[in-house]
């Protein structure tokens, strides 16, 4: 065994380690969370003044902002860009090495970029800046290092220096790259207030989230239609409509006239009712039963906003009728559920 092998071998675990590991979490947390309020503060001060110049010229973009780059501010880069496009503000990642090999084919004139280098003197962002500058798309800078040649040849930089890094040996990117981050996002929400963001806009890009889903299903996505509507006319039996509740599983039915506007509703809760009271029920018809002028919603309402009528009158079915009151579909709360609106 190489002497390598031998150090990469773990200690044994046991209740020393564990303490020295939880000792270590605490003061990273500690570290990471002064750098963030070190941060804070820095933006009361110049940093602000860089701060709000950044906002002016992403707002301003009529392209996309590049994220961009390169190993651990990579990632970072990588995470920013999808929280500025998440929130209104178009934008993408471009790796910095990537960008000298063919990647800058994807920024234009339109654009802006933000160029994350804790040092600021990768020399990948040295090479790029030419070329912005040859293109008038604006740069900012998020380095640790006001005095380094990025930082010196950004339109805009935003220092984001730290004390020391959460690492023991003050190597590893640790409370640096969480600095970067949180700027990133302070940016991000500023952006999203300043571009007047509603939580509609946001889910316009989550579809596939619980969100998205909650406001962009139409009733008319979840209502069931045709066949599957129970209806009948107010003459008919009482018998007769018992057996249409059955048969379409609802545990109601509207009734309707011979133009399928709707004039009443029948349901579960009606027929207990009816039950408790002993009435003959072989002598009613469904005009004598019937609850007149039951609650509907129209198939172009969102489906929270139908969620929202069942629960604050307590019922677990809705009508859903066109702009002359016709029944064009009929809703139940558990329709609602497997659509996960609820």
């Amino acid at each position: 065994m190489s002497v390598t092998d031998a150090k990469s071998l773990p200690k044994a675990f046991n209740t020393k380690t564990a303490t020295r590991g939880l000792e270590l979490a605490r003061e990273t947390l500690q570290i990471e969370a002064d750098a963030i309020l070190a941060l804070k503060d820095r933006l009361a001060g110049d940093v602000g003044a860089e701060f709000a110049r950044a906002m002016e010229v992403l707002l301003a973009c009529t392209g996309r902002v590049v994220v961009s780059g390169i190993g651990k501010s990579g990632h970072i880069a990588r995470k920013i860009a999808a929280t500025l496009a998440s929130t209104g503000t178009p934008a993408m990642f471009v790796h910095a090495a990537e960008a000298l090999h063919g990647d800058l084919g994807m920024i234009t004139r339109h654009d802006a970029m933000i160029a994350i280098s804790y040092s600021g003197e990768a020399n990948e962002f040295i090479s790029i800046i030419p070329f912005l500058k040859r293109m008038g798309a604006p740069l900012i800078a998020i380095t640790g290092n006001d005095k380094s040649r990025l930082a010196q040849l950004a339109d805009i930089h935003l220092h984001a220096k730290v004390d020391k890094e959460a690492c023991p040996l003050n190597l590893a990117p640790t409370a640096s790259t969480t600095a970067a981050l949180a700027l990133g996002d302070a940016l991000a929400v500023a952006l999203l207030d300043a571009r007047g963001f509603r939580e509609e806009d946001f889910a316009m890009s989550h579809p596939g989230g619980a969100l998205g889903r909650r406001l962009l299903t139409h009733v008319r996505d979840v209502m069931r239609t045709g066949d599957a509507i129970p209806a009948v006319r107010p003459e008919v039996p009482l018998t007769t409509a018992l057996l249409e509740i059955t048969r379409k599983g609802l545990a109601m039915t509207a009734v309707v006239d011979e133009n399928f506007r709707v004039l009443g509703v029948f349901t579960d809760g009606d027929l207990r009712r009816l039950i408790e009271g002993a009435h003959e029920f072989g002598a009613l018809k469904m005009s004598d039963v019937m609850h007149r002028n039951p609650r509907t919603v129209g198939p172009d309402q969102l489906a929270v906003e139908a969620v929202e009528k069942m629960e604050e009158f307590r019922i677990n079915q809705l009508l859903v009728t066109d702009a002359d009151g016709r029944l064009v579909g009929a809703l139940h709360i558990h329709d609602l559920t497997r659509a996960k609106v609820i």
